[in-house]
């Protein structure tokens, strides 16, 4: 049983907190929502959760990009989002929204750029100038992913998300080709701005950013 933290700050988008959760149990939570999304059953939500480490491949990976030095007590799980291989674990948010686009606009690339927009908002309350980079999903510091995306769209129900690295330990990376680029490196809040960062503050800012750019594009609200 998945214990959450529900938050209604919204009659649109409920938010719920799952702390620090095992993928695998996250997974299936967000399976079940999708299904309950689906049948008008609960309202459009976003998750919040930390994950043990873990890698996960997209259903288009090459699972080559998982290195031979991989650490063996870390699971691999294959998934049905797009994109390729990335990593999860401590110290890193991730978030899963579970919405209905039919309510906001019926269109993937736009989606993918609203999870960036909303990112690329909350760096920039740290003096963090995060971008994007053309032909590449997520968002951007210098030459360096600091967020990554990887999403399924099911009738136009979405599930799996972005992750963004504010204190993880990026050494996990070295295993890993991320999202199967081979000329960019990976980077995290805390190794730009050389001090650890409060994940939940983080979660905070991130919360309000994520309500105001799809509530701001609601049709209810056009």
């Amino acid at each position: 049983m998945i214990n959450a933290n529900k938050s209604t700050l919204n009659k649109k988008i409920e938010i719920l907190d799952l702390g620090m959760q095992a993928y695998k149990e996250s997974w299936i939570f967000q399976k079940e929502l999708l299904n309950k999304r689906s049948n008008n059953e609960i309202n459009d939500t976003l998750i919040f959760v930390e994950h043990e480490p873990v890698y996960t491949l997209g259903k288009n990976a090459d699972e080559n990009h998982i290195l031979q030095n991989y650490p063996e007590n870390v699971q691999t799980f294959h998934i049905e989002r797009g994109g390729d291989v990335t990593f999860h674990g401590p110290g890193q948010l991730v978030g899963y929204p579970i919405l209905d686009l039919r309510n906001y606009k019926k269109s993937i690339s736009w989606y993918m750029r609203s999870l960036e927009e909303v990112i690329i908002d909350t760096l920039l309350e740290f003096n963090i100038k995060a971008v994007r980079k053309d032909r590449l999903t997520g968002v951007w510091y210098k030459d360096e992913k600091i967020a990554a995306l990887g999403v399924r769209v099911s009738k136009w129900i979405t599930m799996h998300g972005f992750s963004l690295n504010i204190n993880p330990d990026l050494n996990y990376y070295k295993s890993i080709i991320p999202c199967g680029i081979f000329e960019y490196g990976v980077t995290s809040m805390s190794k730009i701005l050389d001090k650890n960062i409060d994940l939940e503050l983080v979660k905070g800012i991130l919360k309000i950013k994520f309500l105001d750019q799809f509530n701001n594009n609601h049709l209810t609200n056009k």
